[in-house]
C-alpha cells in the first residue's frame, strides 16, 4: 500500500501554514512575532508555487518564482530585524502598539 501525494495534499499544507501565519500576525503585538507570521505566509506561497509548477505546468517557472520569494524574504528579514533592533535600542521595547511615533 503506497500513498501518493497529489496537488490537494500540498495545497492543504500550504493553507494551514498560511492560516498559522495569519493568526500569528493578528494575535501578536511583538514585532518578532509579526515577522515570523510574515515568513510563514511567504513559505506557504512558496509551497503553492512549487506544487503548481510540479503538478500543473511541469516546468521551472514556479521554482524560479519560489527562489525569488526566498531571496525577497531573506532581504525582508534582514532589513526588518535591523529596524526592530533600532527601535529596541531607542525605546527599550518592541511592542508595535507602543511604537506609534518613530520621530523621537
Amino acid at each position: 500500500m503506497t500513498l501518493t501525494l497529489g496537488l490537494p495534499h500540498f495545497l492543504v499544507v500550504a493553507a494551514l501554514l498560511f492560516s498559522l501565519g495569519l493568526v500569528c500576525i493578528l494575535s501578536r503585538r511583538n514585532a518578532i512575532g509579526l515577522l515570523l507570521g510574515i515568513e510563514l505566509m511567504l513559505n506557504a506561497a512558496n509551497i503553492n508555487l512549487i506544487a503548481f509548477a510540479r503538478f500543473v505546468e511541469s516546468d521551472l517557472s514556479g521554482h524560479v518564482f519560489a527562489l525569488f520569494v526566498m531571496v525577497l524574504a531573506a532581504a525582508e528579514a534582514a532589513i526588518a530585524m535591523a529596524i526592530v533592533l533600532a527601535i529596541f535600542r531607542s525605546m527599550k521595547h518592541i511592542d508595535v502598539n507602543l511604537t506609534v511615533n518613530l520621530k523621537e
